[in-house]
Formats: C-alpha cells, sequence, structure tokens
C-alpha cells in the first residue's frame, strides 16, 4: 500500500466539497436565508463555531475557501452505506460524544500534519435553548496542540430558522461569519483559563437578543421533545399541536411565538418570556430534585425501539420495548442497566438517545414526540448527586 492511501486527506475531497457547495446553495440562501461572510484567507487554520442548525456545516463550507474536515458524531459513520459514501466523499474525523475521545484528538493531529483544514463544534451538541451550551476546557489543550491559527465563526439566527427540538424550518434570517482569528504565538502565550474564557466569550449567542420573526404554520410543534417540567406541577408531560404546548397534568397552554417569545393564557400569569428561560427554569428544578425517591419508582416510561450499535459499521434493531428512567437506572422491559454501569447517555439529532455501556453502545428511537434530553438530564443529575456535587449545575447539554 502507498503512503499516499494511507493519508486521511485525499485530492477527491477538494473536488467534492466545491460541488457540494453548489449542489447545497440553494438550500442555504433560499430555505435557511443565510447571509454568509466569506473569508478569503486561503491559510490552514482550526475553524470553532458554535451549533445551532442541522446544516451549520455547510455554512462554514460557504465562509472559506479551503476543504474542510469536521469532527462528527460517530452516529454518523454507523449507517451502512451512506456512512461509507460520506467517508468516501469527505472523510469527517468521528468522535464518541460525552466521552473523552484520544482517538479523535490523534486524527486531528494527524490532519493537521496532512495540512487540513479542521472545524468543531465545541459544545458537541446542537443548542437545545436558543444560546450557546456548554464547552468543556478540553478544546483548549487540543487547539494549542495544533497550533493552527484559531479562527471562530459565529452562526445568528440559527436557533430562530430551526430549532433543535422542531422538524420545521421558518422563513427568517440568519446571519454567519468569521468574529476573530487568532494566530498561534497569539493564544500560546495564553494561560488556558484565559484562552478559555476567550473561546466561550467568542462562540456564545444569545437567540433572546436577535429580535427577528421567524414564520411557519407549526411554531410550538414538538416542543414535548425538550420540556418536562412545568413550573406549575413539576415534573410532567407535554403535548403540542400548532402554536401551543399544553401540560397534561395541569392543562397549563402557552403559544409560542413568530417572535420567539412565550405566551400564557388563563388566570395564572406564565413566568418565562423565553425557551431558555423555561429551560434554565427546568435544569434548577432537576438540580434540586432528591432523585432518591426515584430509585424504586420510575420519573417516566416510553415504549421505544432498542438498536444495538456497532460503531463506525451499522446499527440492528433490538426488539420494541418498555423503556422506564428511574434515579438511578434504567430498566428495558424485564432488563436493567445501573447508572455506574453506564459510561456515558447522550441526545443525538433532535430526540434519539445513545447508551454507551462499557464496549457495547445501545441506540434509542421513540416516536416523534419522544424526549431523550430527561434522560441525559437524569443520568447527570445522578452521576453529581453521588460524587456529593449538590448544586452541580452541568445536567448533560
Amino acid at each position: 500500500m502507498s503512503s499516499n492511501n494511507k493519508k486521511w486527506i485525499k485530492p477527491r475531497h477538494k473536488v467534492i466539497q466545491k460541488l457540494a457547495k453548489f449542489f447545497f446553495y440553494p438550500i442555504v440562501k433560499i430555505k435557511y436565508g443565510a447571509k454568509i461572510t466569506r473569508c478569503n484567507d486561503k491559510r490552514q487554520r482550526i475553524i470553532l463555531s458554535n451549533h445551532q442548525t442541522a446544516f451549520d456545516q455547510f455554512f462554514i463550507a460557504y465562509g472559506f475557501p479551503a476543504p474542510i474536515y469536521y469532527l462528527a458524531s460517530e452516529d454518523i459513520f454507523s449507517n451502512g452505506l451512506i456512512s461509507k459514501l460520506l467517508k468516501f466523499a469527505v472523510n469527517p474525523i468521528p468522535i464518541k460524544k460525552q466521552t473523552t475521545d484520544v482517538k479523535a484528538v490523534m486524527t486531528c493531529i494527524r490532519v493537521a500534519k496532512e495540512g487540513g483544514t479542521i472545524a468543531i463544534f465545541p459544545e458537541g451538541n446542537r443548542t437545545f435553548s436558543g444560546t450557546t451550551e456548554y464547552i468543556s476546557i478540553a478544546i483548549v489543550k487540543l487547539v494549542k496542540t495544533l497550533k493552527l491559527p484559531l479562527t471562530f465563526f459565529r452562526i445568528e439566527g440559527g436557533y430562530g430558522v430551526q430549532p433543535r427540538w422542531s422538524d420545521k424550518v421558518r422563513k427568517g434570517e440568519l446571519k454567519a461569519y468569521t468574529s476573530k482569528t487568532l494566530e498561534p504565538e497569539e493564544y500560546l502565550k495564553m494561560p488556558d483559563e484565559e484562552l478559555f474564557t476567550l473561546i466561550k466569550s467568542e462562540l456564545y449567542v444569545d437567540e433572546r437578543k436577535i429580535l427577528e420573526s421567524y414564520k411557519v404554520n407549526r411554531q410550538a410543534e414538538y416542543l414535548e421533545r425538550l420540556l418536562y417540567v412545568c413550573p406549575y406541577c413539576g415534573l410532567t408531560e407535554f403535548v403540542s399541536k400548532k402554536d401551543k404546548i399544553k401540560c397534561k397534568t395541569c392543562g397549563m397552554e402557552i403559544t409560542y411565538l413568530p417572535n420567539k417569545k412565550l405566551q400564557g393564557g388563563g388566570a395564572l400569569e406564565f413566568p418565562f418570556e423565553y425557551i431558555k428561560d423555561w429551560y434554565d427554569y427546568q435544569n434548577e428544578f432537576i438540580n434540586k430534585l432528591n432523585i432518591e425517591r426515584y430509585f424504586e419508582r420510575p420519573f417516566f416510561k416510553d415504549a421505544v425501539k432498542l438498536f444495538k450499535v456497532e460503531l463506525y459499521k451499522k446499527k440492528r434493531l433490538i426488539k420494541k420495548i418498555n423503556l422506564s428512567l428511574y434515579g438511578n437506572k434504567l430498566v428495558f422491559d424485564d432488563k436493567t442497566l445501573n447508572f455506574e454501569e453506564i459510561s456515558a447517555i447522550s441526545v443525538l439529532g433532535r430526540n434519539k438517545l445513545n447508551v454507551y455501556c462499557q464496549e457495547k453502545v445501545y441506540q434509542i428511537k421513540g416516536k416523534k414526540q419522544f424526549n431523550a434530553v430527561k434522560y441525559v438530564n437524569i443520568y447527570h443529575r445522578y452521576k453529581n448527586y453521588i460524587k456529593g456535587n449538590k448544586n452541580e449545575q452541568f445536567l448533560g447539554l
């Protein structure tokens, strides 16, 4: 085998990415209303971007002239033929979500040595709330290891156009642009905490400050994929229809408006103006929850499909099951997985759930309304609780 065949970067990647830019241009411009400011500097670099829509990688691609190698969730590599075609076309760098993936770091170093530009979404997740989510300080070590020009790419309005919890793309404006570039000699002098603070600041976007309207005929549809705590009655389930979401327990009904604001109905005054406000309350509620009360009785039950994932190969449906979420475990019908056995739980896409258990990976798919967020939140609440971190804020997203 020649040394060229062993390289991560192939000449075809440049050709295919140029063709992809041409093919997807109408979607980016018309469907997403994207206004992208291009960077004409052709140098190799590392690009850090916030993550708002399922199409963010195309916004970045249009923003830079060079072919780009993206860190991508391992889930896209477990879809058989489609994954093989994707690997052939652009060869993304696989990374396991919610884990420390040494192999992914080594691949980044390899791509950098071969002259490739690397793009990373340090959040590891698309935002559910409309603001930039949790970023691990581990990104600082990777940046300093690669020693490439560091470029920050901001996406604004993406949450308005395509909220993660929704299947609908809304009519509105989205902006994507380079906000800053740092040379290695600049950031290598910085203490890790200083660079980390800068990274978080450059990538922080709060959609509450973007005063645009985003129109679609079913504004609130599938908000129940995100929300499971009612400000009036606590843990619950919701149902959405058109522009409204309703609590199944107390009947509270809220309207999601085109300007992304929430409007209450009835005698009680609704306490939240935006989804972000409600999302923060939900996290605060879970962080204060005594989960020991739910060691013997479940929080929630869902009818789902259970898949076994062969990483980087394929997924295989095992069976349909009833999944129960407890304060310290998951129960698949009669099989129990204690949280102590689970190394990570992550949300993929809008509402798929991956459970990493030693060498095994299970994927869970529910109905369209399935809420995967609660499983990640409760798992992290338990982990924080047993470590004695009673007031720990991070709940996995």
